[in-house]
This record gives C-alpha cells, structure tokens and sequence, in this order.
C-alpha cells in the first residue's frame, strides 16, 4: 500500500515539475516561489548549477516519473518486508545526481539516511518533502551531518575517496563507486545531426558527469573539423567564468609543453590514449581495426560508464545525445542498486 502511495505521489511531484518548468514567473504560486528560491540559492552556493542546467535534470526527471515508468522499472523486483536504514553519501557534480537512489531506498521500502553533498543541498530535501508530503506521509527520510545507525550504505565517490570509504564501511553492506567517464565511437559517417547530439554528451553540465563523454574514438581518415562545425551550439559554454578558468589554463600548460592540440577558442581536442581528460578538454585517438576498439572498451570496462556510438558498430552502446537521459533501470557503475536493496 505504500508503494501504490509512493508512486502516486511521485507522479504529483513530476506535475508540479512540469507545470513549474512551463510556467512564466509572473504567474508563480507560492509552491513556485519557493522552489524558485531553491534553485537559485542552489546556483549561488555552486555556480555550475545554473538555471539552464538545473531545469534540464529536472525535465530529465519529470518525464521518467510516470506511473507506467516506475511499475514497469518495480516490476523485477521484490519489495522488502522489513524497513532497513540505509546511508547514503550522494555526489554533487551534477544536478539531482543522488536522487535515483534515494528513490531506489524508498520504493524498496527502507529508509534513506541521507549525507547530502555540500555541492547539492537545497534541491532534493525541498522535492523529498513534497513527495512525503502528497503520499500521504508514506516516504520516510533522514538528511544528516554524519552516517551512524544504519544497516548498509551505498556511497558515491572519487578513487580516492572510495579507498577511504571502503575501509570505513568495510563491515557493512555497500555499494562504492568510484570515477567513471564515458566515451563515444564514431564510424566515420556520422550526420551533422548525430555529431551535434553528441556534442550535447559532451558538454550537457559542462562535462562534469560520469555520462558525459571525455574520450572519442574515430577512424583514420575522419577529419576533425567535422567535430569543431557541429560544437558550435555550446559555444557560450566558455562565457562560464569556472568553465573559461579550467579552459585558459590547459590550455596555458599545453603551449608551454609544446603538445600538440586543436582547438576552437571554447574545447580542445588532444591525442591521447586517456579516458579522463581535463574539463574543456576532450581526448581524441584513431584506429583502423573496429577489433582494437572492443579491446579497448573491454580493457577498460570498470572505468567506463556508457559508449556512446551507432548500434550497427555493436559495441552494447547508446545513441547520440542519450548520455544525460538515462532510464530507471541504468544504474551508476552498472550495479543493480535494486537487486542489493532485495538481500540487505
């Protein structure tokens, strides 16, 4: 019965998402006011929250939140019986990133101890309180300072910060992610309209997400312009003064190393065999032999989130501009997070 709670009010959540999104501001309720003030007081504290960034997470969001999305994503699984708390550590590189787990905990019927990131702290509590709210009271959550009494924790992390955290939950159940990029595999006959797709995999949140492409894979002969030509829609990504500051200076380093690079005056594109490059820089590298490229995406498998690439090449990948619309059922590091919450 909570469940059927939940997602009821999930959905009232995704309208009033929808209505606020479509709405002028002249014509705000209070409710609208409010989370006006939300997102604003988000882009001050973090200004790659901006306004166009945030409302893109959360037309991404709205649209998932339907009825038929969350029992068709529920339907695999088995709810528990008993309610178990459950800590999260939530990341905050990109907007709303922490609330599928959040859901996930909910619907599984535990309960969700929340560390929110200190980069992503008024959005959700403010949507969580009126999930709670139009369910009738049913979606039980904690936001706190620091995690303690809880049963299993699913946390999200740098390399770094996941040794750290595998140590400190090590007698726990859990889930740690660690960095993940993602990449993109072109066959060489891409549309203008598939290559400006991928730009939107690219630079969507400044690039600052898992899903986001940092490395491209293209065949010998394809001619870089071709990339350049089709970015110019993000271009005013360096009016951005975070973006144009991480932009001027690798750019700086690479004329004073004497690398080589291509560059358009808002990205650079540099030779490099990496999966993770800079923010403003995306690794480039060619091949001749599409059986090198499935080495490569296997070799690397646990730091890649998604390929993004034409199916035809067979590479389990994704379209164009599909990166930042991931369904209910894709999971961070391809760990079914529903699947653990059934054993914990």
């Amino acid at each position: 019965m909570n469940q059927e709670n939940q997602i009821a009010g999930l959905c009232e959540v995704s309208a009033f998402i929808q209505n606020f999104l479509a709405k002028e501001p002249a014509d705000y309720n209070e409710t609208d006011l409010d989370f006006k003030a939300v997102l604003k007081k988000s882009e001050n504290e973090n200004p790659w929250f901006t306004q166009e960034n945030q409302r893109f997470a959360l037309k991404q969001w709205s649209s998932l939140l339907t009825e038929q999305n969350l029992k068709e994503w529920l339907s695999d699984y088995r709810t528990a019986e008993q309610s178990k708390r459950v800590g999260l550590i939530l990341a905050g590189n990109i907007p709303m990133v922490g609330f599928h787990d959040v859901l996930a905990v909910v619907l599984s019927n535990h309960i969700p101890v929340i560390k929110l990131s200190s980069k992503d702290r008024h959005m959700l509590p403010f949507l969580l309180e009126m999930w709670n709210e139009k369910s009738g009271g049913t979606v039980p959550f904690e936001t706190v300072e620091r995690l303690q009494d809880f049963n299993a924790v699913i946390a999200t992390g740098s390399n770094n910060t996941a040794r750290y955290l595998e140590f400190y939950f090590r007698e726990h159940l859990s889930i740690i992610r660690k960095n993940r990029t993602s990449v993109a595999v072109l066959r060489g006959d891409e549309t203008p309209e598939e290559l400006q797709l991928l730009a939107e995999d690219i630079f969507r949140y400044y690039g600052l997400g898992c899903r986001n492409v940092t490395r491209i894979l293209m065949p010998d002969d394809f001619l870089v312009d071709r990339l350049f030509e089709n970015f110019i829609g993000f271009k005013d990504v360096i009016n951005h003064n975070k973006y144009a500051n991480n932009y001027e200076y690798n750019r700086a380093v690479y004329l004073l190393n004497l690398e080589q690079f291509w560059d358009n005056n808002f990205v650079m594109l540099k030779e490099d065999d990496k999966l993770f490059s800079p923010l403003s820089v995306i690794n480039v590298s060619r091949y001749t032999d599409l059986d090198d490229v499935k080495k490569f995406l296997a070799k690397n498998e646990q730091d890649i989130q998604t390929v993004v690439a034409k199916s035809e090449l067979g590479l389990n990948s994704i379209g164009f501009g599909e990166a930042q619309n991931p369904g209910l059922d894709t999971y961070a590091d391809n760990v079914d997070t529903m699947r653990f919450l059934e054993v914990i």
